[in-house]
C-alpha cells in the first residue's frame, strides 16, 4: 500500500511554561522548525488564549503543522501532516523538543490516504486527478 501523506502526532511534556505562553516565541519556533524540515511555508496564524495558552498553524504547500499549548500543565500537542516523501517531520519534532525544553515526549506516525495502486502527489498537466 502506498500513502498520500504522513501524519506525526507529537506530545511534549514538562516544557517551559513561559515559552508555551508566548505567542511570539511559539510562532518563531514553529516557523523555524517547519523551515528546517524543507517544507514550503504558505502562511501562518496564531492565537493567544486567556488566561493562558497558544494555538497556531503553519500552512505549508505539503499540508500543515499545528500546535496547541497548555502552559499550566507544561504540555504541547503538535500535529505535522505532510504529503509526499520530501519533508522529514521528525526534524520538526526534534527541534520542538529542544526549543520547548520538553523533559519527555511521545509521538506516533500515521500513514494517510492509503491506496493499493501507485499514487502521485500531483497530476501531470494533461491528466485529470484520480479519484480514490
Amino acid at each position: 500500500m502506498q500513502a498520500l501523506g504522513r501524519q506525526v502526532l507529537i506530545e511534549l511534556y514538562q516544557c517551559d511554561p513561559e515559552v508555551l505562553n508566548s505567542e511570539q516565541r511559539i510562532r518563531e519556533i514553529l516557523v523555524e522548525a517547519t523551515r528546517r524540515s524543507g517544507a514550503t511555508i504558505v502562511s501562518d496564524t496564531f492565537h493567544t488564549f486567556s488566561p493562558h495558552g497558544v494555538s497556531g498553524v503553519v500552512v505549508i504547500a505539503e499540508s500543515h503543522v499545528s500546535i496547541h499549548t497548555w502552559p499550566e500543565y507544561g504540555y504541547a500537542a503538535v500535529d505535522v501532516f505532510t504529503c509526499g516523501e520530501r519533508i522529514d517531520p521528525w526534524i520538526i519534532a526534534d527541534y520542538l523538543r529542544r526549543e520547548l525544553r520538553a523533559q519527555s515526549s511521545s509521538s506516533m506516525e500515521l500513514k494517510r490516504g492509503l491506496f493499493r495502486e501507485p499514487v502521485r502527489h500531483k497530476p501531470l498537466p494533461t491528466e485529470e486527478p484520480a479519484l480514490p
